[in-house]
Formats: structure tokens, sequence, C-alpha cells
């Protein structure tokens, strides 16, 4: 940790300051929000540090280990990265850390906040911070994907929110360029919520609220990360179990007539959650960017690496319990290192030398149990949420294409128009304030979710269909055969960023462009 004194009023966890996790005591967390008119003081709500103990029946829903929320418009906060010895689901296991905890701190901002973080590298390799939707700049201080912390050594991060930012849900997570999947593959993300107007929406506002971060790891017998099988990191890696905010199972609690708010990052390298609860359909109130103009209901949500979904769950059943699930889904890959290849960064095709490999199809997954108890009176559903207004036209439109290949020297490896990433290199520059179409199609056989960094889109059309409903978003599926067509506006910052996909080892292996916005 820093070698500084820590000022009262930063919240600070370092390792001499953190009990075990078998000392911590199993209770629910209460968490008081501030007043209307003024930001909630910063806290470590020590009642809620807790480890609910797996069993059959599942464990109650844990959330983050500790909170911390802004002051008078200033978060400010110690935390490093670290190696730590946890609890989780039913043993004992290493996994990186943020704060010493898993599940990482959950923070909480509002919009013209300044976000302080006093960040030091105890990991046995370089990492870094990335900001996961939040519109802020991108350069020195700010969101930086280019920034490289060495072990040991420290850095502040500091950068403001701006006063017209959305409520939403955005996370942080490493992404120092050929590390990413591993190291959020071994555990370190964590949830930053940004308080807004949705949150102000009465029948939202009345809805008993649950945080819910998916993540998939794989262990050796003595408890540390297991590296990936041979081809895994092509196909991308997934776990051998999943786990919400560190538990296998645990039950959400819902009474008949309430409305339950149930706010879900996908915080896996590569899985995809294709989400069912059962008997009773998801009313989506948010996605990636914030809230949309009126809830939409859906019997199902997938769910990619990287995005984000609010939705309202009606408890409208007088007692019994209920599974969440993840559906069975295949990413694709059939054919991932075949033949077919033209010149040196020749777009791959054809039969393939790994046979049926793909990037697995899984069977039904059961991640929570949902389970009624007492009953209130019925709480209505929002009719109407926000207005999220159309971008105006574009000045022009682009086209990414997104493939993999052989490239002398790195060997397979995976591209955006037909380029692996050069940090030395800026592959698109467009001009502040500009509105731009993006054209994103995916020649290859694998799923692609096409992420970009700092500056939020719509979603225009898939294929030629316009999209149901418009949201704003920061991650985007992109099918093999399909040509998916957003609209994005470069406002506020300029400075160098990415786009990529989110499947992080894809990004890791080269699929990933540099852009900046010139002022």
């Amino acid at each position: 940790m820093v070698a500084h004194e820590t000022p009262p009023h930063v919240f600070s966890l370092s390792d001499s300051h953190l009990p075990s996790f078998r000392d911590l005591t199993m209770k629910r967390r209460q968490f008081l929000t501030s007043s209307a008119g003024g930001v909630g003081a910063l806290a470590l709500t020590q009642c809620s540090l807790h480890r609910a103990s797996s069993s059959p029946r599942g464990a109650d829903l844990p959330v983050a280990d500790a909170i911390a929320s802004s002051r008078d418009g200033l978060l400010d906060v110690e935390l490093a990265a670290a190696p730590r010895q946890v609890a989780l689901g039913d043993r004992e296991v290493t996994l990186s850390t943020y704060g010493g905890r898993f599940p990482a701190p959950r923070l909480e901002v509002r919009p013209g906040d300044r976000v302080r973080w006093h960040f030091t590298n105890h990991l046995p390799q370089p990492t870094n911070l990335h900001f996961h939707g939040l519109h802020v700049t991108p350069t020195g201080s700010g969101d930086n994907p280019f920034r490289k912390i060495a072990p040991g050594k420290s850095f502040t991060y500091e950068f403001d929110l701006p006063t017209t930012h959305p409520g939403t849900l955005a996370w942080y997570h490493p992404h120092l360029h050929g590390t990413v999947a591993e190291q959020l593959f071994g555990g370190l993300a964590g949830l930053m919520v940004v308080r807004g107007a949705i949150d102000e929406i009465p029948e939202v506002k009345a809805a008993r609220e649950e945080f819910l971060v998916l993540q998939d790891f794989s262990f050796d017998d003595r408890g540390q990360i297991a590296p990936p099988a041979a081809g895994r990191r092509v196909l991308g890696r997934e776990g051998d179990r999943v786990y919400v905010n560190g538990e296998v199972n645990p039950q959400i609690a819902i009474a008949s007539g309430e409305l339950v708010r149930l706010r879900v990052v996908n915080a896996s390298p590569s899985r995809f959650y294709r989400l069912q609860l059962e008997g009773h359909p998801f009313h989506l109130i948010g996605t990636d960017g914030g809230a949309i103009a009126a809830p939409v209901e859906l019997d199902e949500i997938l769910l990619v690496p990287g995005e984000r979904i609010d939705v309202l769950v009606k408890g409208d059943r007088d007692s019994g319990q209920f599974r969440l699930t993840n559906l069975p889904y295949s990413r694709g890959g059939m054919g991932m290192m075949g033949s077919g290849m033209t010149g040196n960064r020749g777009m791959m095709g054809g039969r393939g030398m790994m046979g049926n490999a793909s990037a697995r199809e899984s069977d039904e997954q059961v991640l929570a149990t949902v389970t009624y108890s007492g009953a209130i009176a019925p709480q209505p559903l929002p009719e109407r949420l926000l207005a999220v207004d159309a971008l105006p036209e574009p000045s022009r439109t682009r086209r990414f294409t997104m493939n993999h290949g052989m490239v002398p020297g790195l060997g397979m490896t995976f591209l955006i128009n037909g380029q692996p990433f050069d940090a030395g290199r800026v592959d698109t520059r467009v001009q502040l304030n500009d509105v731009e179409d993006w054209e994103i199609v995916n020649t290859g056989i694998m799923d692609h979710p096409f992420h970009l960094h700092a500056h939020p889109f719509q979603i225009l059309s898939r294929n030629d269909r316009p999209e149901p409903y418009r949201a704003w978003k920061d991650t985007v599926l992109v099918r093999p055969g399909e040509s998916v067509r957003v609209r994005v506006k470069f406002a506020d910052y300029p400075g160098k960023t990415v786009y990529h996909c989110h499947i992080l080892d894809h990004e890791d292996l080269g699929m990933m462009g540099a852009i900046e916005v010139m002022a």
C-alpha cells in the first residue's frame, strides 16, 4: 500500500486492516442512501462484512463486501490490487482482489462528482484500471487503457463525471493489453454505480435493489486459478463453475406483491449468460448506458461479456422457489485454426484442425434461486422511464470487419479490418462532437461482442432490421455473418482510447483498435 498516511475522509483497505473472511459475521447489509439534494457519506458499512456459506439450498444473496459513496462531490478511495486467499463457495482459493476483498468494494457516485482512486499494484505483473461504462476522459489520469502500472508501483486516477452523466451501472476491471483476460479471470472486477434520475422514479425507488456480479472460475488442486487448456484462449476461456457475487446458487428473497430490481453485470472474460427466471418475465428498464424510455417485457435476456442489465421482477406468486438459470448457448468456433487463409493476414474459413471444438454450449446452469417470503401491498411497475433522444444524422459512415487469421511472428490472432492491435498505431481518427455511423461486420465463425470505450452509442439495426427500442450501449454482440449498425457522438473528450472484442482473450490476441478523437 502507498506509504503515506490515509486522510480520515479516504476509504482505505490495506491488508493490515482486513479481517480474515473466517472472522467475518454473516449479516444482511443495510445501506442507507443519501437524502435528496446531497450525496451519501463515504462509508464502509462494517455490519455488511460477511461470507455466506454455500449449501444445497443456496445461501443468502451476498453483495459487495464494502460500499464507498461520494461525499461533497468527491469519491476518494485507496484500493490496491493484490492476491489473497478467500472463501469461494465451498473452498478456500487464491484470487486477485481489490482492497483484499472478494467481491470487490462497490463504488457509488453521482453526476458531477470527482473520482480520486489511489491505486497500488501488488500483483506479480503490470496492470491498470478501466472504468467500463463511464463517459469520462480517456487520457491522463482518467480511463486510460494505455496506462501501465508496474508491480509495486502506485498511481492516482483522478477524473470528473459530467454533470449530465446518466444514472447507470458501470464496473471497473484491468485493461492492460495482453493480460486482460488472465487478470479478470483471476477475480479483478468491481461495481461502480452512478446514481441518477432513474433511481428517483417512484416505482423504481420503491423496488428493493439487488446487485448480481456473474463470474466463472477454474481452480487446480491447490486452489490456484487453473491456466486455460490448449486452444481455450483461441475460443475464449470459460471456468468450470459459475458464481454470483462469489457464491454458488445464492437465494434472492422476494415478498408476494414486491418489485425487486436486479442489476446484473457479466464480469466473465468469455462466457455468455442466457438468463431466464422460472415463472417470471424480466421487465427491462436499463441497459449499459442507463434507462430506456419504457419497460420492455422479456422472457429471457442474453448477456454477453461486459454487458449490464437493469430489470424489475414482479413478485406475483404467493409462495415457492424459482430458479434463475443460464440456458445453453453456443458462441460458435467450429473450424477455428482452420485452413482457407489468403496472404499474410488471410481470413479464416472452411474446415478446421480442431474438429468439433467450439466455444462450448453448456448445460443449463442454476445461477440463483428466487424464494418467496411474506407478502406486501402490490407494488406497480413504472409505465414510463426516461426519454432516450435520437442522435443527429451522421457526418460519415465507417466499416469495421472482425475476423481471425495467422500473422507472421504472432501466429493465431484476431483482427479488426485485417490488422491485429498495435499500440503505436492509430486506426481511426474522428472529430470531436462529430456523429458517425459504424457498421460492424463479423465475417468469422465465432460471436464477437464489440465494445467502445468512453463514448456510448445507440444500436440502429442488425442486418438492416431496426432495433425494437432505443437504448444507450457500450457493448454490442455481432454474430457470424451479421452486420450491426451503431450511431455514436464523440462528445466532450478529445484523446486516444480503444474499441475491441469483449471476449477478452480475443482482445489480448489482437482484436482491438485505437481511436483518437481530434479536438
